[in-house]
């Protein structure tokens, strides 16, 4: 059994007006940046290897805290399909919108991506990540953490979620050694540098 460290990228425009933003590419913003470099990890998980989604924000965000990090497709954020850009309080008034939410782990916006289809996505990175015998981290995103966490606690993403993460915080989840992931510890945060 292996650790996986999981850090969510620092805030973005879109994070601030509450935009779906999945595969659109967005910057972090310069203040988030400009905090991020005023942090470190905590040991261990610094002197571990690191991965990163290869959208521009989880680049960003490992730079301004030091990580040598090797782009991993399989990070990428959730595909929102037609979703991607909208405001979040505009869609949770539709009622097709709620009515899709009320699938949980099978809600899959139009042309995009279920939190189930992004487990399945993670399946084998983290099958790979745990043959390696080397706790790893990884910098990437919500839908990616949730999608994890979910897997981690058996929540079928309905109802209240069985862990409040700190989306500015490590979290740490235990990978067996079919890559299945379990809970771990939540919400390590990041050092001042």
């Amino acid at each position: 059994m292996i650790r996986l460290a999981l850090l969510r990228h620092g805030r973005t425009a879109w994070n601030l007006e509450g935009r779906l933003q999945g595969r659109a590419d967005i910057p972090v913003l310069e203040d988030a940046l400009a905090t991020l470099r005023q942090r470190r990890l905590p040991l261990p998980y610094a002197a571990w290897p690191w991965l990163a989604s290869p959208l521009l924000r989880a680049g960003q965000t490992a730079a301004a805290l030091g990580i040598q990090a090797s782009p991993e497709p399989a990070l990428i954020e959730t595909d929102w399909g037609g979703y991607e850009g909208r405001l979040l309080r505009e869609l949770e008034t539709d009622p097709a919108f709620r009515a899709n939410e009320a699938l949980g782990l099978d809600f899959q916006p139009p042309g995009g991506e279920s939190p189930r289809m992004v487990q399945q996505r993670l399946a084998p990175l983290l099958a790979r990540l745990a043959a390696s015998g080397q706790d790893c981290g990884a910098v990437c995103h919500k839908g990616v953490m949730r999608a994890v966490l979910a897997w981690a606690y058996d929540w079928p993403m309905l109802g209240k979620p069985p862990a409040k993460l700190d989306w500015s915080a490590l979290q740490v989840f235990h990978i067996e050694a079919d890559g299945r992931p379990r809970p771990g510890q939540i919400n390590i945060a990041l050092e001042a540098a």
